[in-house]
């Protein structure tokens, strides 16, 4: 009976360890929503009934809508995410960033896995909110643990919407892709995570089995691209340009 009460207690210890911090996320649009340069908020129906934000940066006469998707326990306008959406609007795309699920600010990324069935309903209906907006063929940007929530959402949906799907700094293997029938480009620095550098070669084994799709290895780059951002946009625009606008 000790031993049940505990493992009990454990459990829900654990959950609410792991729970989804809603509050934080408040606390990243108070932050990012008033001081936007580039595009307009919007709030987009999400699940459990909870609209989450998203960064619209529309273009007149777009060539593609992308959907843009975050890392790690940041928010749509951060670092290179919040510099790609908008220099890939300047470029004639319309750009859509959410805001992915985060937990508190010591979460390591393990601890995300629970919420990797939140983070595929959110692009799930963002692809829909897109694409009713008809701006053109859509195409899925990660990055980093967004890379691996847009894997766990490919796992789980097929007939995905999407064109293409931009894939950075994926930590490990694409593992299973059944349902992935669109063109990769795999992109990671020269200089990125262990964990990326180390799984490069696995990456590429299931990239050169879709057609169209390639690996590209940013040079100098770090994980965050820091610096190497214009060649990050031209390795997205030039993969593009070839397999989605073509």
């Amino acid at each position: 009976m000790v031993r049940a009460c505990v493992a009990i207690l454990l459990a829900v210890f654990l959950l609410q360890a792991q729970a989804q911090d809603y509050e934080r996320e408040k606390r990243w649009s108070d932050e990012v929503v008033p001081g936007l340069v580039v595009g307009d908020a919007v709030w987009i129906d999400g699940p459990e009934g909870r609209k989450f934000l998203g960064l619209l940066a529309e273009t007149a006469q777009a060539r593609a809508a992308l959907l843009v998707v975050h890392g790690i326990g940041v928010h749509p306008d951060h670092g290179v995410i919040g510099t790609l959406r908008s220099i890939l609007a300047d470029a004639g795309y319309t750009t859509l960033s959410i805001q992915m699920p985060v937990l508190n600010s010591d979460a390591a990324p393990r601890e995300y896995e629970p919420l990797l069935q939140n983070a595929a309903a959110r692009i799930h209906a963002a692809a829909d909110w897109l694409r009713a907006k008809g701006e053109g063929p859509l195409v899925l940007v990660s990055h980093s643990l967004g890379s691996a929530m847009s894997r766990a959402y490919f796992e789980g949906t097929p007939g995905a919407p999407f064109a293409a799907w931009v894939c950075m700094g994926l930590s490990g293997p694409f593992g299973s892709m059944r349902n992935v029938k669109v063109p990769v480009l795999d992109v990671y620095g020269e200089n990125d995570l262990p964990s990326v550098l180390r799984s490069d070669w696995r990456r590429r084994i299931t990239v050169d089995s879709l057609p169209g799709s390639r690996q590209v290895k940013i040079a100098h780059a770090d994980h965050f691209y820091a610096g190497r951002e214009k060649e990050l946009m031209a390795s997205i625009d030039g993969f593009l340009r070839t397999q989605v606008l073509k």
